[in-house]
């Protein structure tokens, strides 16, 4: 069985504190993740096409592993989406290669769940941000899991909001990796 390619897409992985701890997790499983780093390896934001769509042929499933930002991934992942999903290899007619491959986000948001509803602060859902990924799975034929999720690391304390816990943060990691594997 062919591992599964977790690309990260943090612009500051170093200070992170979620997306950080996850990496650290995975990495704790080589025989069953590659964990590759967006950020770090095209710190000049030119991506090498051939090499990305060689590393998601050489795996079984994907991941996209960032924070939100400005309710959006950062944008080097954007990037990398239009680079590498190209006509005839990602789509069209000859372009199969994601073809039933499962695709998951993995996503930590600073804000509180109940603030990405339609009754909350931003009257959107985190589902319903995250669908133009949805589409895009679809869109490649590949199988598009639940995103895996970690809300309300930038709580305001003052405000009365309590700030995740290490054991919150360390519970989380383990929770990722068992669902990264039980997706499969």
């Amino acid at each position: 069985m062919k591992k599964t390619l977790v690309i990260i897409a943090h612009p500051d992985i170093d200070n992170s504190v979620i997306n950080k701890r996850w990496m650290e997790e995975l990495q704790q499983y080589p025989d069953e993740f590659t964990v590759h780093e967006l950020y770090k390896s095209y710190p000049d934001g030119r991506i090498d096409v051939i090499k990305e769509q060689a590393l998601v042929e050489a795996h079984q499933d994907l991941v996209f592993q960032f924070p939100i930002y400005w309710f959006n991934c950062p944008p080097l992942l954007k990037q990398w989406l239009d680079d590498v999903l190209t006509y005839g290899w990602a789509y069209g007619s000859t372009g199969n290669q994601l073809k039933d491959k499962k695709i998951t986000l993995a996503v930590s948001a600073g804000i509180k769940e109940k603030d990405y509803s339609g009754d909350g602060r931003y009257q959107f859902s985190l589902k319903e941000l995250c669908s133009p990924f949805e589409l895009t799975a679809r869109y490649v034929k590949a199988d598009y899991q639940a995103t895996y999720v970690f809300y309300g690391m930038d709580t305001n304390p003052e405000e009365g909001e309590v700030q995740p816990t290490k054991n919150d943060i360390e519970q989380s990691a383990v929770n990722y990796v068992k669902y990264l594997l039980e997706m499969r």
